[in-house]
């Protein structure tokens, strides 16, 4: 096989930290390649790079055997390379074929030659089985959709290398297999794929090499035939890491938490279910089918419509945010700069953010307190940063999340509302946050684990509900399903009438 790309030496600072330390990648022409690591790793940053997103400060790019310089995105588009991003690059009040044109425009005569545009389109949908409804607003059509239209974007401008970036974080499992699929046939057509991902499965199922960085440098590439999860792990992290959470029996208590029959606008139909001390309920379910508004609800950012919330036998629906933190419901939001942290603040502020009132004396903030909790959390969750005074802008994804986590573990809820906690962080650590909530369910805290992860919420839940066009369409003990039985009720794929909704 001959290379698509080869990245030599590259080295990339932001101010005193060295992001890329001499990494290497190096890519052959028609494979699927991951690319692995830890957060905060380089693995985004030197895809980036090879983007046009970030200059690099020293190295070579090599294109089809040839020295190229890339300093833009448009100078990578030409150069045939597109990135499909995490969070969706759409217009959301515009079509599909709109979205995919956008800025490409077929022309004849200086006048939008709309039909041939949808011919060219329509061309690269059937033949790579890439199915989109030109006509639809992009608001209106599903997350897997949606990657599906910026596939076929970057198709139509003319990539031969696509990088996906993240690209089943939103997707259930049928949508997996069919985005697996789908990276299938643009290989079988000769296109290059890199994809960065921390999953270790999917990596080991569609990838056919699988480079892994860590503290921005290459730790080496190695055949999927070859390679293991533990392999893969003991690369990214540096020691033996334990993959599966291991769940003991714990005690259950008496109910902690209840919700009868919430009702919000058409996003929450008669929501019921209760919460004990020491267990785990796990809510699956495709995202945008009422997990934020649920969320919401629980912890008084949004008042429902109908129905009543219970903390500890007492009816809470009408209180604030501030009342439920100080009577004991912590909440780890799915999005964290939306909701969990203000990214211009210093690592320090966002580490009490919530609990200031627990660092006053006669309204002035401990400041001595609050830098040894801040330093403590920081190094507990193993928060890569320059120090507590670092704005928490300058941390990765994975690292913010961190902060978050901690904050609201190290504050001791009884209730935790948690939403996603692992999306973004590495293996590492996921380990140590899975731990870290068995342990707490095991201390007695009484946890609600919203996550899109269908193997966390498995491993981690005494019971499970699905969630579909919000409202609760199954319930289970968390050892008595499968993955493709919760992936046909997240997808609808059900009876109705037959729903086992149960003993909630």
């Amino acid at each position: 096989m001959s290379e698509a790309l080869r990245m030599s030496n590259i080295v990339k600072r932001f101010g005193s930290l060295t992001a890329l330390d001499n990494a290497e990648l190096i890519v052959n022409k028609g494979e699927i390649h991951s690319l692995l690591g830890e957060n905060g790793a380089g693995k985004t940053t030197l895809m980036k790079i090879l983007y046009g997103i970030h200059p690099k400060d020293e190295g070579e790019i090599c294109l089809n055997g040839t020295l190229c310089q890339i300093n833009s995105p448009k100078e990578a588009i030409n150069a045939g390379i597109s990135m499909v991003f995490q969070h969706f690059m759409l217009v959301d009040n515009l079509s599909v074929m709109e979205n995919i044109i956008l800025g490409k425009e077929e022309t004849k005569w200086g006048i939008l030659s709309y039909k041939k545009s949808r011919e060219k389109v329509m061309e690269l949908s059937h033949k790579l089985g890439l199915k989109v409804r030109p006509d639809m607003l992009v608001e209106d059509i599903p997350v897997g959709e949606k990657q599906r239209v910026e596939i076929i974007k970057a198709l139509y401008r003319g990539a031969e290398t696509i990088i996906l970036d993240e690209p089943t974080a939103v997707l259930t499992p049928p949508e997996v297999a069919e985005l697996f699929e789908m990276l299938k046939a643009l290989k079988n057509e000769g296109k290059t794929i890199i994809i960065i991902t921390h999953k270790l499965k999917e990596t080991l199922a569609i990838a056919d090499n699988v480079t892994v960085l860590r503290n921005g440098k290459n730790m080496g590439t190695i055949s999927t035939k070859k390679a293991t999860p533990e392999i893969l792990a003991q690369m990214m992290v540096g020691r033996s890491v334990i993959l599966q959470a291991v769940k003991e029996p714990t005690v259950k208590g008496p109910v902690v938490l209840e919700a009868k029959d919430l009702c919000l606008q058409d996003a929450l139909k008669n929501i019921n279910f209760t919460l004990k001390k020491g267990e785990i309920l796990g809510v699956a379910g495709v995202e945008g089918n009422g997990q934020t508004e649920l969320l919401e609800a629980l912890t008084g950012l949004v008042t429902p419509d109908m129905g009543s919330i219970y903390l500890k036998g007492e009816d809470i629906t009408k209180h604030s945010v501030k009342q439920r933190i100080r009577e004991g419901i912590g909440f780890i939001p799915e999005d964290r700069n939306d909701r969990g942290i203000v990214p211009s603040f210093c690592n320090w502020q966002n580490a009490i953010l919530g609990y200031q009132s627990n660092y006053q004396n006669r309204g002035v903030l401990d400041f001595k307190k609050i830098n040894a909790v801040s330093k403590e959390i920081l190094d507990t969750y193993q928060v890569k940063t320059e120090g507590i005074a670092a704005k928490t802008a300058s941390l990765s994804g994975g690292n913010a999340q961190k902060l978050l986590l901690g904050r609201v573990f190290y504050h001791d809820s009884d209730v935790l509302v948690i939403a996603h906690p692992t999306r973004g962080v590495d293996v590492g650590a996921i380990e140590y946050l899975h731990k870290e909530i068995l342990n707490m369910a095991k201390r007695g805290k009484a946890i609600l684990l919203v996550s899109a992860d269908l193997d966390e919420i498995r491993q981690l839940s005494d019971r499970i509900v699905v969630l579909y066009e919000g409202s609760l369409v199954y319930e289970t003990q968390a050892l008595s399903t499968t993955e493709k039985e919760l992936g046909m009720y997240m997808a609808g794929a059900f009876n109705k009438d037959e729903s086992k909704v149960v003993g909630l």
